[in-house]
């Protein structure tokens, strides 16, 4: 697996093992393990900023590219998505490839979240991740309400916080509501924010820093209250 970063916080793989970006405190309660979306890299300016309000939240984030994602950056241009099923041996092996401290929560935006929640169970079980963080679930493709990816979410036993905009057309207030979830999930609701959590201002009076900031807050929240 072949994972780009940028800047001073470029990762070698042959120097590190973790082929990623890590941001926020060494010394921090807790780390995160996001995933990117389907179409933007683990620096798209969405996933920089998420990472940027956990951050400064206190929590330390950690990143990293799914194969299919990182061949974008070479010659041979795009490659679509592969099913979300196949990408979880390589959640696996980020996971591993980071040997985070006891109380790794993992997570990511969008189809990085449901890769990590269709394996979050079976780690949390055997004790090797404290939960499970989505930043814009994908609840079902956009348009196509009928063709729900929750089936899994019914009987979640890992302790789980999503971050959702109240008009994600990925998923918004309304449809959520009537889904059968876990109890184990949380729901953190942005309001008017979009599958990127932005709002319109002019409409809900916040802005994405504002919601940002409150994403960060609260999974930081969450995340201490989870060893409590």
């Amino acid at each position: 697996m072949v994972i780009y970063g940028n800047g001073r916080r470029r990762w070698r793989a042959a120097k590190m093992s973790f082929p990623g970006l890590l941001d926020g405190p060494a010394d921090a309660a807790s780390t995160i393990l996001l995933a990117h979306g389907a179409g933007a890299p683990m620096d798209s300016p969405a996933m920089t900023a998420m990472t940027q309000a956990l951050a400064s939240a206190g929590l330390r984030v950690a990143r990293f590219e799914f194969a299919y994602m990182a061949s974008r950056r070479g010659p041979d241009g795009p490659r679509p998505p592969p099913r979300a099923e196949t990408l979880m041996p390589e959640y696996r092996s980020a996971i591993a490839a980071l040997a985070a401290p006891p109380g790794l929560i993992i997570g990511g935006k969008s189809l990085g979240g449901r890769v990590a929640s269709l394996i979050a169970d079976d780690l949390y079980a055997a004790g090797n991740t404290a939960g499970l963080v989505c930043l814009g679930y994908p609840f079902h493709p956009p348009g196509r309400p009928e063709k729900l990816r929750t089936r899994h979410l019914a009987d979640l036993r890992s302790p789980a916080l999503i971050c959702q905009g109240t008009r994600d057309p990925f998923g918004n207030r309304d449809e959520v509501a009537g889904y059968a979830l876990s109890d184990r999930i949380k729901i953190l609701w942005l309001e008017d924010g979009d599958h990127d959590l932005r709002p319109r201002k002019s409409l809900s009076g916040f802005t994405i820093k504002d919601h940002l900031k409150t994403v960060g807050e609260s999974v930081a929240a969450w995340a201490a209250a989870l060893g409590s």
